[in-house]
């Protein structure tokens, strides 16, 4: 309901991006640049300055991006409160999920949740733990879903389960034949990792760490930012890696890889952030209500026990 110019305003002065602003409004970059020229004409004076390529807030800008935060949180608690005196659970929910979860557990729930709450327009960010965290703390995104323990101070968390991360390799590895492998036993090893600020890049170099195994020294062949990257450069023999057993079993089904649960076992938690300042509508509510219950009937060390059974049957 609050003016459109100042929703595309608000957003171009929280990312200082026409670029990054039309992405996340799902606008073309010519229809931001529009919108704002409009604003800007409205109250005749510029709110960007424009300056090699870069964008910064005037005075004006300044002082009219703090109403407009204002305006428009006002204006959606607004919406929200009223939708919910008729009952409804309806409206747009701006939903952050790091590429595990993403990939893996959110496609079935978000399905789910539309079907139960079909007048919901769910939109959906992919990205690593940390951006999808800082998004959540800007109210760029109402809710995010992250692989890794959340650090920014001013998040609320939830967790919801654990997710067992284990160590996969090629058949042909000497690894292969163990029931369990120890941290030591891959700091001799090849290994490809996940790229900095990834989720299960921190949690495992922090599992070194507490193994007395730092991960500067480990033989990183290759750092991908890409899941199924990692995948096939395990399968080609390029070395061994860690991901969460739910990642890997339709390749351990099809014996393409091995995995291997390490000794001690690395689990870590799956969770929910939002912001304790955000209103919380009744659909942001629900969604949080409906995650934690399908996300209770994980059960990581099971699925990862019946997978491998698949996959030495195949082999």
């Amino acid at each position: 309901m609050a003016d459109r110019r100042l929703q595309v305003f608000y957003t171009v002065a929280k990312q200082l991006s026409f670029t990054k602003a039309a992405e996340l409004l799902y606008m073309t970059q010519p229809a931001v640049t529009f919108q704002v020229k409009q604003l800007e004409e409205h109250f005749n004076t510029r709110l960007f300055e424009r300056s090699h390529g870069r964008i910064s807030l005037t005075p004006a800008g300044n002082l009219v991006m703090g109403y407009a935060e204002r305006i428009l949180a006002m204006s959606a608690e607004m919406e929200a409160r009223v939708a919910e005196l008729t009952g409804q659970v309806t409206g747009p929910l701006m939903i952050g999920a790091s590429t595990t979860i993403a990939e893996y557990q959110l496609p079935r729930i978000l399905g789910d949740f539309k079907a139960r709450y079909p007048d919901v327009q769910a939109r959906l960010m992919v990205a690593n733990s940390e951006t999808i965290e800082n998004k959540v703390a800007e109210h760029a995104l109402d809710i995010g879903l992250i692989e890794s323990v959340p650090h920014h101070p001013t998040l609320k968390v939830h967790a919801c389960c654990d997710d067992e991360l284990v160590m996969i390799c090629s058949p042909d590895n000497p690894l292969a034949k163990k029931g369990v492998v120890k941290a030591k036993d891959l700091a001799v090893q090849p290994y490809v990792s996940r790229e900095m600020g990834s989720g299960t890049r921190e949690v495992v170099d922090q599992y070194f760490r507490d193994h007395g195994i730092n991960p500067d020294d480990l033989h990183i062949e290759m750092e991908l930012g890409s899941r199924e990257a990692i995948k096939g450069a395990v399968h080609a023999g390029l070395g061994v890696a860690i991901l969460s057993a739910a990642t890997v079993s339709r390749e351990i089904k099809l014996g393409e890889l091995v995995a291997i649960p390490l000794d001690p076992p690395l689990r870590r938690p799956l969770s929910l952030v939002f912001a304790p300042d955000k209103f919380r509508s009744k659909l942001l509510d629900a969604f949080i209500d409906f995650v934690e219950e399908r996300f209770r009937m994980c059960e990581p060390a099971a699925s990862l026990k019946k997978t491998a059974a698949a996959g030495k049957g195949n082999r």
